[in-house]
């Protein structure tokens, strides 16, 4: 029977229940479990198949061997042994407060706890955590531990530094009967989005294996290229028919859209499993990513960068191709949060490449889903607007810069910045530049800025199919001191056999306006 494409399913038992598609990742679940005793950590980011794998591994932990019949791990040598299992998914339980989600956390072992006939003392969470694994220990055998978001708590309200040292200090007790009882444990899996150095949440949890970048797992969440052509072939074959458009065509298009997520060192690239099953099921190719949301702890992080330090942020101009080293990436405080490696750790900068020799990263936007996704979230991260409003705003720069009407081009423009969230407002030619960047980042046009040339920089270079537009932009000057610098200098010189008509734009930032002051556009 053909199988149903389905993104909402929780569990493994639902994906089998209703015969839905389930590309089978039980070879690396068999690496995991067959070691008779594993602690094990992984970080990937959120809508990427962490819950699913904790599902799947659940069901195998419960015996259902009858529900893998079509999977790798079926026939391998393995006892289908049922273990009693404590499955928490922290991702439930809200953290409004530190007491509030101390009772949640206790609430929720409660339960765990009467489906086993059991009844927990009173005491706190770790202590209620304690004497559930005992006490499944002692009825049944050794217990088996899947925690799901294991850091939702702490990101929820990573501003709040009081707040999250308060919920630290109570999964730091937590985790900590982990370590304390992992005699009584068949094994452990724990997933998040990010990770915290043991001192600050895995309290001496020196057994915990994270596998997060081992070269073994590179594959265990999401799809491989062979993998999406493998099993959603009838739909590929439809779609292409529906499209009217070729194998070949239809493939690259989906690569650029979906493909390119990396965790490894290890070469191998894949598809957000929840973008590119929509794409399949609807036959189409809109940008799901953004519709997931973007975690709200990382925009407000990088917020805060802004608000505090614009001269020392992070230069969000240079997601394209980030450098970093492996240390950037294994753990960290949380009242010294890295922005980059949040910003790689939720999927919005993957691996391109890795020097072994220099042990360095280079990070970039995994694929255009991904860029579409951030670079509308960084116009709306500056801006009072709402994200319809600068939807038409973005859908009227579009049209006047193909029209190359530039006084209604520079008009609309000022609109943009007279909005500028005044927390972010800075006295700083380079804030208006950014923010020009990332304007024109969310067009489809080609935009470059600080462009090299053999007589210095130059500001901006947009690349229309007709035009090539080359903008300077002043701080307290005047318009013309920007054209003139264009002249002087002769930026054009690079592009007079581009076979496009070249615009000249020369415009100054008046800084008790907070905004565009003059302009000036020639034509060459």
């Amino acid at each position: 029977m053909r199988k149903t494409l389905n993104t909402s399913a929780s569990t493994y038992d639902q994906i089998i229940r209703f015969n839905y598609m389930y590309v089978d990742k039980t070879d690396y679940l068999y690496k995991l479990i067959k070691i008779q005793s594993g602690q094990y950590f992984l970080s990937r980011p959120r809508r990427f198949g962490k819950s699913m794998t904790l599902s799947a591994l659940k069901a195998i932990f419960e015996g259902k061997k009858e529900s893998f019949k079509d999977q790798y791990i079926y026939d391998k040598p393995y006892d289908w042994k049922a273990y009693p299992i404590i499955h928490l998914s922290m991702n439930t339980m809200r953290a409004d407060t530190a007491e509030n989600y101390e009772r949640r956390l206790s609430k929720s072992l409660d339960v765990i706890a009467k489906n086993y006939n059991l009844t927990l003392d009173v005491g706190s969470s770790a202590d209620k955590f304690e004497e559930l694994i005992l006490a499944l220990s002692k009825k049944e055998n050794d217990v088996v531990v899947l925690i799901d978001e294991y850091d939702k708590p702490i990101l929820d309200n990573v501003l709040d530094l009081q707040k999250c040292t308060e919920i630290r200090s109570i999964l730091k007790s937590f985790y900590g009967q982990i370590k304390a009882n992992e005699d009584k444990l068949r094994f452990t899996f724990i997933t998040g989005v990010s990770k915290f150095t043991q001192v600050s949440i895995f309290s001496d949890m020196n057994n915990l294996e994270d596998i997060t970048m081992d070269r073994k797992f590179a594959g265990i969440c999401g799809f491989t290229q062979e993998e999406c052509e493998h099993y959603f072939a009838e739909w590929i074959t439809e779609n292409i028919e529906e499209l009217e458009t070729t194998k070949t065509a239809y493939l690259a298009k989906l690569k650029d859209m979906y493909d390119g997520i990396r965790f490894t060192p290890k070469k191998l690239y894949l598809y957000n499993p929840v973008s590119f099953t929509n794409a399949m099921k609807n036959c189409n190719f809109v940008n799901y990513w953004v519709q997931t949301g973007t975690p709200t702890f990382l925009m407000n992080l990088l917020k805060k960068d802004y608000q505090n330090n614009f001269k020392d942020k992070v230069d969000i101009r240079s997601f394209e191709n980030l450098k970093a080293k492996s240390y950037m990436f294994s753990s960290y405080e949380i009242d010294d949060l890295g922005i980059i490696p949040l910003f790689y750790q939720t999927g919005y900068l993957t691996i391109k490449d890795y020097n072994i020799e220099k042990d360095e990263y280079i990070l970039s936007y995994p694929n255009n889903e991904v860029k579409e996704s951030i670079l509308i979230r960084f116009v709306e991260l500056f801006s009072k607007s709402n994200r319809d409003k600068i939807g038409i705003m973005l859908i009227k720069l579009f049209d006047t810069l193909e029209e190359n009407n530039m006084d209604e081009f520079m008009n609309t423009l000022k609109v943009y910045y007279a909005n500028i969230d005044y927390d972010i407002q800075k006295k700083d030619e380079e804030c208006y530049q950014l923010i020009f960047y990332l304007l024109f980042s969310n067009l489809n046009f080609r935009i470059n800025t600080e462009v090299k040339t053999n007589r210095g920089r130059m500001d901006a270079v947009i690349e229309t199919p007709d035009r090539i537009f080359i903008f300077e932009f002043k701080l307290d000057k005047t318009a013309q001191v920007a054209m003139d610098q264009i002249k002087d200098r002769e930026y054009y010189q690079k592009y007079l056999l581009a076979g496009k008509e070249l615009i000249l734009v020369g415009a100054n930032f008046d800084s008790k306006k907070a905004n565009i002051g003059d302009w000036i556009v020639k034509k060459i």
